[in-house]
């Protein structure tokens, strides 16, 4: 399994419209185990975003499918920054399936 966790800010005033962009279209992406976006309770403007994928290749994937490229060139202009980006390897845990 391939994952990622990584913390965006957005825009002053523009977390929410940003929070719904990354969170349409989701079910559609195939090898996605897991896709969670979460407020950061003590910034108003940062988003955590973790990722569990069947294979770092299904991720790369993704990235090329209509529904994600239209929702990262609406997206762009809401993100103020990356702050964090981190690769790891999932193994398991509650909630998460196992690689088909």
């Amino acid at each position: 399994m391939y994952g990622l966790i990584g913390k965006m800010k957005a825009a002053a005033g523009q977390r929410d419209a940003l929070i719904a962009i990354l969170l349409d279209g989701i079910d559609a992406m195939p090898g996605c185990l897991s896709y969670i976006v979460a407020r950061d309770p003590k910034d108003a403007d940062a988003i955590w975003i973790s990722e569990v994928w069947d294979s770092q290749d299904s991720h790369r994937a993704s990235l090329a499918l209509p529904s994600v490229k239209s929702a990262i060139a609406k997206a762009r202009p809401m993100i103020a920054s990356f702050d964090e980006h981190h690769e790891i390897e999932p193994i398991g845990g509650h909630g998460l399936t196992k690689a088909r």
